[in-house]
């Protein structure tokens, strides 16, 4: 006996350990003999990380197909597993140290401190996998891999020692992403650009040996509006410490005001006065003349716009910070680097990065300062020599780490560097050529985008956890990169012509480089294995926006290169899940929703399938709380639908053919499921789940349990044996096909009620979850089809005007009908007593004119109406709903006129725009219904 209520917290966990116990998870399980393979890798998380509502939207997504394809058959494989995550377990595991008073890491060394992250990893690596699993997710836990593992590292190895024998790894001098913090290169993914309360100031530049020159400035009509004699430009800067470091000051070749003194030399407002560094004023398309001065003091070695305009010019670049982002101690005394920057200036010194770097032109007094300190000395210094022409309180754009939550430097470092440009060639190919395709297709575009305009990846980290780089060092620094240290050792000794000492290099891979290997990493590639043969390429990616650039073009290029083909034929790109006011959720704003108290609250079944239901193409999901209650609701709707079959002795039959059935109930509902599943279907192979959740939705809970259990009622309850037992054996089948449907999306009450109805009717062969997807396209009917839903129709349109018309609940009404054909009066006297006992009407009659004051509608070729005088007050009621449309008018004009405003447009936060438009398109509907319901009344 099925129970009364349905509690998931008593279920699920049960359910998921029967499913691991049977095997049911591992790889080609259920599957045909000779199957086509259907493989899916799980973005692996931080193993650091939690379950967040992203996550449980991505494998969400990612169960459902690997579960209905499993259920279809196929040889699944669905691949789990962590990234290690190098800055963040680091993180944790310092913290944890000094949390416990230990020594720190740089005192008990790396050996010592690699074997504390495993400890961590082994307590609480698992985490976010276990919570995984209480979402209901399918993974194949046996084969569960971890980007650290040999098997991985063995993968990451051979990749960096082939790729720069090929001359596609390098080390070399470039700008990067700073952390002064965890002194190391950080991702643009690491990087949180974060407006903030800044200043602006502006300085002179004096010309070098008193020169001047006649400043014009010209209004857009070529008046002037300003002439005078100038000694100096004038720069304006945010971050003035790095002013230090400038090597040229640039103008627009066009910008006229400057044209006098283009070529000449001005003097950097900062050190000792007989020091100061002359710099030359230069001319690139970089400026733009109406943003400030038009001249941009160009500091290649701190500034990614500045680095590209060094780069085009052949302009010095000095490094100013250290590490820990104060300005560098090192080196001979200023007035020594003065002399040697002057004669590169003069053009008097050949240069390249690895001379100007080592340079420290930071002058005595500001060295070893932190920045913001040395930031407020400088000002003041050029405040007191009157070069500082003013200071503008200013929003600014500055970059933060995203876990140190420090100002990021950009810093001019020697790292290896991948030759993405190479790489992205042929991926790119591979989208373009339909090999590889988004879903969405837009997100195409942004793939391209970024492709096309690809720069070096940095792939080093200053890290002790991650694996660390395969280079070893000669005394002079040449480096050798091997497998192992002999192999080095070997190529030294050929290069030095003696054995010599190595230095091995101390920095790790960007986690992003494993990770970039994940898809057949995890087969066991190098190794030719079975795996690897049977699963890759992989079917489908599943993923969010934010990693297109770091994941996804990053498995292209390199599963392209490494085995020839793409590593997935389908990227689908799903949104982001949003507050229910369409705010992007935060700690700061308190609008964080936890899916694992979802889970604990109304289940993971409805969890699951909210999510599914709002995962439009394209559309963020605005998640709120009354939308898990609703589908709640439809597993409660579902397990009460499956408890009242039960108890009407709706029992699986032998031999059932839904091909068979003589009732015209009967062959409606198993048309209508036949259809529902085949939408659910195609919905799903489209990567349209919502539309599959929804459709599946109005199946169950609109057209299984609201009309065909309603309309079977009579037939249970009557006396003709026959009926009762073919609507029975109806149901119960019907039941069958809805709980194959729905498993993808809600897997653990309908594994339940699978178990529970097995226990009556033919043997269950097994677990649902390796059932077969319902081949139902032989079943048609669509004659019972058309009679079912005329009935449907009709009961409908007289509840809808019941409604609307205020007709007191209880009150039965009188039906009539006009202009009906021999077969809308056949089907009349057929279904009669269901029309009569599901829409409360006291009589149906055939009439000549439908009398006044009656409500109307039409269906088929007949009229219908519905005399109400007696029940209601007509004119009252045309009245109360004609003040209601006007009401609305107002509603719907005031909401037009906002939305076509376009300073409204502009400066209205996106969810509040959003917000109106909704409001808009339910006031439309609402007068439209009003509408109608004025027209009904005769």
């Amino acid at each position: 006996m099925i129970e009364k209520t349905y509690e998931p917290n008593s279920v699920e966990g049960r359910i998921y350990s029967a499913w691991e116990e049977a095997g049911a998870f591992k790889a080609g399980a259920g599957s045909k003999p000779g199957a086509e393979s259907y493989s899916v890798v799980i973005p692996p998380p931080n193993v650091t990380g939690s379950l967040h509502i992203g996550h449980a939207l991505n494998n969400t997504i990612q169960d459902v197909l690997v579960r209905f394809e499993r259920m279809r058959g196929k040889n699944v494989l669905w691949q789990p597993g962590t990234d290690h995550a190098g800055i963040a377990t680091q993180m944790v595991v310092e913290r944890r140290m000094m949390e416990r008073q230990e020594p720190g890491r740089r005192e008990i060394g790396r050996e010592a401190f690699l074997e504390k992250v495993w400890e961590w990893k082994a307590e609480s690596g698992g985490t976010i996998l276990n919570q995984l699993k209480r979402l209901g997710a399918s993974c194949d836990w046996s084969r569960e891999r971890f980007t650290m593992n040999e098997g991985q590292s063995e993968a990451v190895l051979k990749v960096f020692v082939e790729m720069h024998r090929k001359g596609l790894i390098y080390r070399a001098k470039r700008l990067v992403n700073w952390d002064p913090q965890f002194e190391t290169a950080i991702s643009d993914l690491e990087v949180e650009n974060t407006e903030v309360n800044g200043h602006m100031w502006h300085f002179k530049y004096p010309l070098a040996g008193g020169e001047t020159y006649t400043y014009v400035e010209k209004d857009a009509d070529g008046n002037v509006v300003l002439e005078e004699e100038r000694d100096y430009i004038s720069i304006a800067t945010t971050r003035p410490e790095t002013m230090l470091g400038d090597g040229a000051v640039a103008v627009h070749p066009d910008d006229e005001r400057y044209a006098p003194i283009v070529g000449k030399m001005c003097e950097i407002p900062v050190g000792p006065k007989e020091h100061r560094r002359l710099i030359p004023i230069i001319t690139d398309e970089y400026p733009e003349p109406e943003f400030g001065s038009g001249a941009v003091k160009i500091t290649g070695a701190h500034d990614f716009n500045d680095y590209e305009v060094a780069r085009r010019n052949g302009i010095p670049m000095y490094a100013l910070l250290d590490t820990k982002g104060n300005l560098r101690a090192d080196g001979a005394p200023y007035a020594e680097q003065a002399v040697l920057a002057g004669k590169i200036a003069r053009g008097e010194m050949e240069f390249d990065d690895s001379v100007t770097t080592v340079i420290n032109i930071v002058p005595d007094e500001y060295r070893g300062m932190d920045r913001y300190a040395a930031r407020k000395a400088i000002v003041a210094d050029i405040d007191a020599e009157g070069l500082m022409v003013m200071v503008e309180d200013k929003k600014i754009v500055q970059p933060f780490g995203d876990r140190s939550k420090v100002v990021i430097e950009p810093m001019l470092t020697d790292q290896w560097f991948v030759k993405a440009d190479v790489l992205a060639k042929p991926a790119i190919a591979s989208v373009r050529e339909g090999r590889t395709k988004f879903v969405p297709k837009s997100w195409e575009n942004t793939y391209f985008s970024w492709m096309e305009n690809i720069q070096p990846w940095c792939i080093s980290r200053q890290l002790w956890w991650g694996h660390q780089i395969p280079a070893w060092y000669g005394p002079d620094g040449e480096v050798f990169v091997d497998y192992d240290e002999a192999g080095a050792a070997r190529a030294a000794e050929a290069h030095y012509g003696k054995p010599v000492v190595l230095t091995r290099d101390e920095d790790v891979l960007d986690t992003w480089f494993s990770s970039g290997l994940w898809p057949f990493s995890t087969m066991g590639w190098p190794q030719q294995t079975k795996e690897l043969e049977s699963y890759y390429p992989t079917a489908t990616l599943v993923t969010g926006f934010d990693i297109i650039f770091f994941w996804v073009a990053r498995m292209m290029m390199l599963g392209l290169e490494f085995t020839g083909e793409e590593p997935f034929s389908t990227v689908y790109v799903h949104a982001l899940v949003r507050d229910e006011k369409g705010q992007k959720m935060s700690k700061s704003k308190g609008n964080v929703i936890d899916p694992l108290e979802l889970v604990d609250a109304y289940g993971a079944d409805a969890t699951r399938f909210t999510l599914a239901a709002m995962a439009a193409q394209g559309r963020d999901i605005k998640l709120a709380m009354s939308r898990v209650e609703g589908y709640r609701n439809f597993v409660t709707k579902l397990w009460n639908a499956a408890r009242f079959l039960e108890m009407n002795e709706c029992v699986r039959v032998e031999g059932f053919d839904p091909t068979a059935l003589s009732g015209a109930l009967n062959q409606w509902i198993a048309g209508a499921t036949a259809r529902a599943v085949a939408g659910v279907g195609r919905s799903i192979v489209d990567y349209k789940f919502n539309e599959a959740a929804n459709q599946a939705y109005d199946f169950v809970w609109g057209t299984f349990c609201d009309w065909f259990v309603e309309l079977a009622k009579p037939t249970f309850s009557g006396a003709d044996e026959a009926a009762k037992a073919e609507t029975r054996a109806t149901a119960a089948w019907a039941l069958d096909q809805i709980l194959k449907m729905l498993h993808p999306f809600m897997p653990f009450v309908t594994e339940e009620l699978w178990a529970e109805t097995g226990k009556t009717g033919p043997r269950r062969e097994g677990h649902l979850m390796l059932a077969d997807w319902p081949a139902l396209d032989a079943i048609s009917y669509p004659q019972a089809g058309a009679e079912l839903g005329w009935l449907i129709e009709v009961i409908s349109a007289i509840r809808s005007v019941r409604t609307e018309m205020n007709v007191p609940a209880g009150a039965k009404v009188p039906l009539v009908v006009v202009g009906a054909s021999a077969e809308t009066t056949a089907r009349i006297e057929t279904h009669r007593a269901a029309i009569e006992r599901l829409a409360r009407v006291s009589t149906i009659d055939p009439v000549d004119a439908i009398p006044a004051s009656s409500a109307q509608f039409v269906v088929g070729e007949a009229s219908w109406g519905l005399p109400l005088a007696d029940l209601i007050d007509i004119a009252a009621e045309r009245q109360r709903l004609s003040k209601d449309v006007k009401k609305l008018e107002g509603e719907i004009g005031g909401l037009e006129k906002k939305l076509g405003n376009e300073q409204f447009l502009a400066k209205a936060p996106e969810e509040v725009i959003e917000e109106q438009k909704e409001r808009l398109g339910d006031a439309k509907a609402r007068r439209e219904k009003l509408q109608q319901a004025l027209a009904t009344l005769s």
